[in-house]
């Protein structure tokens, strides 16, 4: 399993895309979350990366929360697919997320849809546009090749970290979050572990940096203000377009 980091900053970034990963196994490709602008995002980082990735490969989204640096892309990619590539897009989320995804964030851009030039719109829905997959505490549901186990984390809205197994390889992904050692100790189980580090109520760099050494060296930081220091963190940061082996914890 790999992983491709396609952004790795925060809602206020200048200097990076909003935190987003394509995690790949067995030539199969899903994506972490779902900012704007998605597919120059995409292209970026695989170019980066010496990839050829288009949407069309991207086989389901994955998300954790209505945070609009995390779901803002979702209205444009589902579009494309539908109009270009004439399918949904498998979205795979909890159930507290799916709530108000519909009515408190897509539908003001996507309930009217004109069939033709000259028609009059007509009203769609939320299974117009994607295929839903819900993702339950405690039970894997799978995904393509990939197996998806979610947690609650602690943030202002409903969000979920997750597990993503392939082949016996784990990635665990803790979103956004508080610093939490209960779900520290859940991603731990991982063999890379990628953990939000910011301000606020965010997870902060000192309490991540006490980890133990063992567990620091297999986690790698996102979602990292634009003033923080890449270079002297003692756990590693992703970088945009940087492929990682997921079972090496290493660049490749």
């Amino acid at each position: 399993m790999r992983l491709l980091p396609l952004g790795v900053g925060d809602a206020f970034a200048a200097r990076y895309y909003s935190t987003c990963l394509a995690v790949e196994h067995d030539d199969h490709w899903i994506l972490v979350d779902c900012p704007h602008p998605i597919q120059k995002m995409l292209r970026e980082a695989t170019v980066q990366a010496g990839l050829t990735l288009g949407p069309e490969r991207i086989e389901a989204v994955v998300l954790t929360h209505l945070h609009a640096d995390h779901c803002s892309g979702l209205e444009s990619f589902a579009f494309f697919l539908r109009f270009v590539q004439q399918r949904k897009l498998p979205l795979y989320l909890h159930r507290d997320v799916l709530e108000e995804l519909w009515q408190g964030h897509l539908a003001a851009g996507m309930r009217h849809l004109q069939p033709a030039v000259g028609a009059p719109p007509i009203e769609m829905h939320l299974d117009d546009y994607f295929d839903v997959h819900l993702l339950e505490e405690g039970r894997a549901v799978p995904c393509g090749p990939f197996s998806l186990e979610c947690r609650h984390t602690l943030h202002h809205i409903p969000t979920t970290a997750l597990r993503i197994t392939a082949a016996g390889q784990t990635l665990g992904h803790s979103a956004d979050t508080s610093f939490d050692p209960t779900l520290i100790e859940w991603l731990s189980t991982a063999d890379l572990v990628v953990h939000e580090t910011n301000h606020g109520t965010h997870t902060p760099y000192s309490a991540l940096a006490a980890l133990p050494a063992p567990l620091r060296q297999k986690m790698r930081l996102v979602h990292y203000p634009d003033e923080f220091d890449v270079e002297a963190s003692v756990i590693a940061p992703l970088r945009q377009g940087e492929l990682v082996d997921v079972a090496k914890s290493q660049r490749v």
